[in-house]
Parts: structure tokens; C-alpha cells; sequence
């Protein structure tokens, strides 16, 4: 199902989705469902492993003082482990998506939250499904693009279709979707089919102009949220290792105090960060970035 790899995120203990106990899971999944004659995973396919690598800088400072969050950097450490990765096949869509999917199915039977590594963006499709018996679920996407066409060149669950795919899920009440911009698939249909599912569409201005407290509002108290954060939801000036990135997206502060925010407000009963792309990241910094949201979502789950 998983295959425990050679480094552990912030060093953390290794396990086994088939067998982890409750606490927080991550879990690499490379692999998504790949589009007719493109890169498979779109370059993202090396993310969780660069993510975990990059964080090996950050794992001697466990129980430093965090300045962005005032606690020590992830003073939870005893319950949070690493499942390693799914394994994937990149011409292989369907069992790519099956395989991810039985492995968040796994720790959720075992009361584990799973934070899932991608990969691109059609790996929230089958980890949401995985939810089907743990709803209802307040879908909360970070991404500059709207990711709501039905199909792309035929295929239906691929990196553009994530959010009209959760729409469609009887478990997912509601997705908001922050960090809007620019110009990417999504056409004016699309735009009009995310409202009339009931879609809150918050565009990156919008954000800044009205704040994250209010954003944070939007959602119910209490509720069961999940996270989908593709990276190029951040400004590119902060994370340019992305496959399409878009000028004026959210600043760090802005992230973290939604992450913070949202956690406070409602149950964060997991998330995944997608998107990253190594190759055009020969510095690491975005992969520090990314390892960093991590670590900052980590440090403010229950």
C-alpha cells in the first residue's frame, strides 16, 4: 500500500498506514491521474521526497520557539508519524488513484488525520473520497486557480476537475476556495457551474482587501474542514517552484494565519499539499516553504 522511505519528514518515527494508531499521519502520494501525453504528475511527482528532504534542516529545531506561531516548533512529536509513500505507476491513473485512496481509507479506520505530501492536484480527488463515511466536510481550497472543469482531453479526474469532483461528493457540504487569479483553465461556465454548487469563490484581492478573520468566518463553527493547499495559492515571490504560477497570491503571514484561524474555528480533519515542482526548485527554498506549512499546520492541529 505505502512504502516507508529512507527519510522521514522532521525525522519523525516511520509507520505503516495499514497499521498506524490514531495521531497524525503524513503520507506522500506522487502519483495522480495524469493527462494524455503530459509530464506525469506535471513535475510534482519529486515533491514529497524534496519536502521531506528539506525538512531535515528544520528537524533539529523541534522544541525551538516558533516566532510565527509564539510555541515551540511542533511540540507534538509523539503523536505524529510518517507513513512513507503510496506506490504509483505514472502511466497508471486509476490505480495511482485506488491505491491512494485505500491508503487514506486505512488511517482513517485506524482514527489516524491524515496530511497528505502530492504530488499535483488530482490527488485530492481520491483522498476526499476516502472521506465517504466521515462526513459531512467543509472542503477549504488555497489555489490560484478554480480546478472546476469536468474533463480535460477526456479525462475526468485530473489535475483541473479536484473541486467540481469534491462538489459532487454526498460527504462535502461546501467548498470555499481562496486565492483566486489570473487566467487558467477554468472558463466562464465553470465559474458559473462553482456558484450554482454553492461554491464560495474568494479571489486573492478579495482576501487581502476583506481580511483572513473574515474568510475564517465564512466557515461554520465546528465544522469538519479539510485543507487542500496547492502551492501556487502562495505569491510565486514566496514560492515559485510551482507548475503555474500566477503574480499575487497569498503572502506567508496570510497563510499561516488562515491555517491558525481555521484550526481554531472549526476541526481540521486533514489536508494535502500539492503542487510543488523540484525541478525548478534548484535552491530548495519553495520545498523550505512547503516543509514549513507543513510544520505550521502540525503545530496548531489538535
Amino acid at each position: 500500500m505505502a512504502a516507508v522511505t529512507a527519510l522521514t519528514f522532521l525525522r519523525l518515527p516511520a509507520a505503516d498506514p495499514a497499521t498506524a494508531d490514531g495521531g497524525i499521519a503524513l503520507l506522500g502520494v506522487p502519483f495522480g491521474v495524469p493527462y494524455p501525453g503530459r509530464d506525469p504528475a506535471g513535475g510534482s511527482a519529486d515533491a514529497p521526497g524534496a519536502i521531506r528532504e528539506r525538512s531535515q534542516r528544520l528537524a533539529g529545531f523541534i522544541g525551538h520557539h516558533d516566532f510565527d506561531t509564539g510555541r515551540p516548533l511542533l511540540g507534538i512529536t509523539g503523536r505524529v508519524a510518517d507513513c512513507g509513500d503510496v506506490a504509483g505507476d505514472p502511466a497508471d491513473g486509476p490505480g495511482n488513484a485506488g491505491r491512494a485512496e485505500a491508503a487514506v481509507r486505512a488511517l482513517l479506520d485506524r482514527g489516524a488525520l491524515p496530511v497528505i505530501l502530492g504530488g499535483d492536484d488530482s490527488i485530492p480527488i481520491p483522498v476526499l473520497t476516502a472521506f465517504a463515511d466521515h462526513g459531512p466536510l467543509v472542503v477549504l481550497q488555497v489555489d490560484a486557480h478554480l480546478d472546476f472543469r469536468h474533463e480535460v482531453e477526456g479525462v475526468t479526474h485530473g489535475y483541473s476537475s479536484p473541486m467540481r469532483r469534491a462538489s459532487e461528493m454526498a460527504h462535502v457540504s461546501r467548498v470555499v476556495q481562496v486565492g483566486l487569479r489570473g487566467v487558467g483553465s477554468a472558463r466562464p461556465a465553470d465559474v458559473a457551474d462553482a456558484r450554482a454548487a454553492g461554491g464560495l469563490l474568494v479571489t486573492a484581492r478579495e482576501l487581502r482587501e476583506r481580511g483572513v478573520g473574515w474568510l475564517v468566518k465564512q466557515l461554520p463553527e465546528g465544522a469538519s474542514v479539510f485543507i487542500a493547499f496547492d502551492l501556487d495559492g502562495l505569491d510565486p515571490s514566496l514560492c515559485p517552484a510551482v507548475n503555474a504560477p500566477v503574480p499575487g497570491g497569498l503572502s506567508w503571514d496570510e497563510a499561516g494565519d488562515l491555517l491558525d484561524g481555521v484550526a481554531s474555528r472549526c476541526r481540521v480533519v486533514g489536508a494535502a499539499f500539492t503542487e510543488l515542482v523540484p525541478a525548478r526548485d534548484p535552491s530548495g527554498d519553495s520545498a523550505l516553504v512547503a516543509a514549513r506549512l507543513v510544520t505550521r499546520l502540525l503545530s496548531v492541529l489538535p
